[in-house]
């Protein structure tokens, strides 16, 4: 859905170095090669790992929203994270998402998230209800496919062999606007905040 005149649609999030982004994308073109073609991949240049989805916020909002994100990441330094395993939402039965694992120091980054979360609350934007899962958005499949085919997607999940284990080290958060078109979602940092030495 659009954003409204005016409004910028965003969300929180860390970026991915190049050298992940490449290992996603050897992912991304073996599993192409399974021929699903009710799979709508992710452009892997787009890919992050969301930590808070804001919706839409005026240009205004920009500037607290960044002063929160700052208060959020007190005592938190730079963490490590890698790549991790690959599975589905809901399951593997029905796969509706295809999505890459995280592991690492991930204590780090529930603590940051739990942290932004909650500071987040103080200008309204409302806490998230569903545990916060660490995972990068591969695909997402298309709404009417039969169980069949759902099966089959399934099965070439759990078929796929990926260690990923690339590590990549986190020492900011952003605030990320999120332009939609018709070729897509395409992204854009407003601010950034380093983490803590």
């Amino acid at each position: 859905m659009p954003s409204s005149p005016g409004r910028i649609r965003s969300f929180i999030a860390i970026e991915l170095p190049l050298e992940v982004r490449k290992e996603l994308a050897m992912l991304r073109k073996e599993m192409e090669r399974g021929g699903h073609r009710f799979v709508r991949w992710v452009n892997v240049d787009g890919i992050h790992l969301t930590l808070k989805f804001l919706g839409d916020i005026s240009f205004e909002q920009v500037a607290e929203i960044t002063e929160v994100m700052a208060k959020s990441r007190r005592g938190i330094s730079s963490f490590q994270l890698e790549l991790a395993g690959l599975g589905g939402f809901p399951d593997l039965k029905r796969p509706r998402i295809i999505w890459v694992g995280i592991s690492g120091e991930v204590n780090q980054l529930l603590k940051l998230q739990r942290s932004l979360d909650l500071s987040l609350a103080s200008l309204g934007f409302a806490r998230e209800m569903r545990p916060f899962t660490a995972h990068l958005t591969l695909a997402r499949v298309n709404q009417g496919i039969s169980s069949v085919q759902l099966n089959s997607l399934g099965g070439l999940i759990a078929a796929t062999e990926f260690e990923g284990k690339r590590a990549f080290e986190v020492d900011s958060v952003n605030l990320m606007r999120s332009h939609l078109t018709g070729g897509g979602a395409v992204y854009s940092c407003l601010s950034s905040v380093a983490l803590e030495d």
